[in-house]
């Protein structure tokens, strides 16, 4: 190999990782139609143009570019390069992109970043598959990267992303809706310590106890969220996670026995 690396796409996650590649001796070419590329990355007019000899392709763009951006590389890619997504994608788009890679001898790989990229760079926890997760774990790895390869093809990586997210991202949501509630209710401090302390003292049985719960007392947080959406709404607050909290309980309740 080369040794050659393009990154496709300057943004925040981008930028970062081009910098950390360049800063521990990779060779490398990039693009973005916005953004000039980070100090010592070889600056490239197009996609194509950036992956012109590389063994590697990182596109870090965005989920709607990512079909494109390999559609207009693959000219110039040449048969048995490898292609990277690092982009938060649907394993929909990911299992489409290796499949377009294979109709042209292009290995494609998925990979999920599962923390900020800001204050880690090339060391943010990365979860890898496809058909070449391995081999791009260790090129990456030998510049310091922190990739787990997972056993199964391109878009397993980005479902287990995905579904943390709708854990965690759907938590945050929640968090901040309830604090804005409290922030207009005037308990504002308060509720930020309760939540603190009930994350504090989770753990697996708390997970099991909310599934449980959940299910079991189903009819009665469907009218208890109703009550709390009301709430937020005469606070004047837009009660969009406690009315879809409502909408799931009752789901539920409608399809207990």
């Amino acid at each position: 190999m080369s040794g050659v690396i393009a990154v496709l796409g300057f943004g925040e996650a981008g930028s970062l990782i081009a910098a950390d590649l360049v800063a521990a001796g990779a060779v490398v070419r990039g693009y973005d139609p916005l953004v000039p590329a980070p100090p010592g990355v070889t600056d490239t007019g197009s996609d194509a143009e950036a992956a012109v000899g590389a063994d590697l392709v990182l596109s870090v763009n965005s989920a709607k570019e990512a079909v494109g951006a390999l559609r207009a590389a693959l000219p110039a890619m040449a048969p048995g390069a490898v292609w990277a997504d690092l982009n938060t994608a649907s394993p929909g788009i990911k299992r489409e992109l290796a499949q377009i890679g294979q109709a042209h001898g292009i290995l494609v790989t998925d990979i999920a970043m599962m923390a900020p990229v800001p204050g880690r760079g090339l060391r943010v926890p990365m979860l890898a598959s496809g058909e070449s997760a391995a081999q791009v774990a260790a090129l990456l790895g030998a510049f310091g990267a922190d990739i787990d390869v997972l056993d199964g093809p391109a878009g397993l990586a980005a479902s287990k992303k995905l579904l943390r997210s709708v854990f965690y991202k759907g938590m945050a949501a929640s968090i901040v809706e309830a604090l804005e509630a409290a922030r207009a209710a005037g308990c504002e401090p308060w509720l930020r310590e309760h939540i603190a302390e009930e994350l504090a003292k989770s753990d697996l049985s708390t997970v099991e106890r909310i599934v449980t719960g959940t299910g079991q007392h189903a009819v009665r947080r469907g009218a208890e969220m109703a009550a709390a959406a009301q709430m937020l709404s005469e606070l004047g607050v837009q009660p969009l996670m406690a009315d879809a909290s409502r909408a799931l309980h009752e789901r539920l309740a409608g399809e207990k026995p």
